[in-house]
């Protein structure tokens, strides 16, 4: 089995629903293969992380009892009406009200896209400290670090050195985010780590932004030459917006 038969199966892997024939020859190519392997523990994490209360939401009071009011109303209808008619319109109509208005309340309530891959990038980012799993590759060398993902991704990510900016490069590993392979390059200012993940895209470049803290960690986003860039840290938001901007302006290894 080779990567690309094995992808397919991955997601019903992990949610148990693989047949019982094909987990063994599934399970060997994890084995042999580390990226498959990383995309599946990742797809694990994030079943697990979607299951957290943080992702759901309780509908505002003043709601919920627009529903009730909605559920115990009764609609007018002409004196010709059977009472049958009648019922069945007041209820057919105050299911209708209170199905728009939870659907509603959800729809308004529910992550954006950005802040859903936010999440995801800093329960990497969490994970990558608390599971022992930092570092692949290990070393202050971007012409070691560089090299070290040729044949791991299917793209090669911009390894820059900024030492001399005081954000001295500690190694790097290999992640799974939004649906596909990434590079994370790990850096270090005063003992703060810095994740910054990195894959393939098409659109535009843009300048680095901060975006909405998550659990206390701070999260900057930019993106160039067709790839997008996301650093996640404890960092303070002032130097981990420095980090961003002299890492943009850095220039690559060639």
């Amino acid at each position: 089995m080779n990567c690309q038969q094995a992808r397919p199966f991955i997601d019903p892997y992990a949610d148990g629903e693989l047949d019982a024939a094909q987990i063994p020859e599934l399970e060997k190519h994890f084995r042999d293969c580390p990226a498959c392997a990383l995309a599946w523990r990742s797809a694990q994490a994030l079943k697990t992380t979607l299951k957290q209360d943080s992702l759901f939401f309780t509908a505002p009071t003043d709601l919920r009892e627009r529903v009730r009011s909605a559920l115990g109303s009764q609609v007018e209808t002409k004196p010709r009406w059977s009472f049958w008619n009648r019922t069945w319109l007041a209820a057919t109509t105050s299911m209708a009200v209170a199905c728009l208005a939870l659907l509603l309340a959800v729809m308004l309530n529910r992550p954006s896209a950005e802040r859903r891959l936010t999440r995801e990038v800093v329960s990497s980012h969490v994970r990558s400290l608390m599971a022992n799993h930092l570092l692949d590759v290990v070393s202050t060398d971007q012409h070691t670090v560089k090299p070290w993902f040729n044949g791991k991704l299917d793209f090669s990510p911009p390894v820059k050195n900024l030492a001399a900016q005081e954000f001295p490069l500690i190694g790097g590993r290999l992640e799974y985010l939004d649906g596909h392979s990434a590079a994370a390059l790990v850096f270090q200012r005063h003992k703060h780590v810095i994740n910054l993940f990195i894959w393939p895209v098409n659109g535009m470049d843009s300048k680095p932004v901060l975006l909405t803290p998550i659990q206390g960690y701070n999260v900057i986003r930019w993106s160039e030459a067709e790839m997008v860039f996301w650093g996640v840290s404890d960092l303070n938001d002032k130097e981990l917006m420095e980090f961003a901007q002299d890492y943009f302006a850095a220039a690559p290894l060639k």
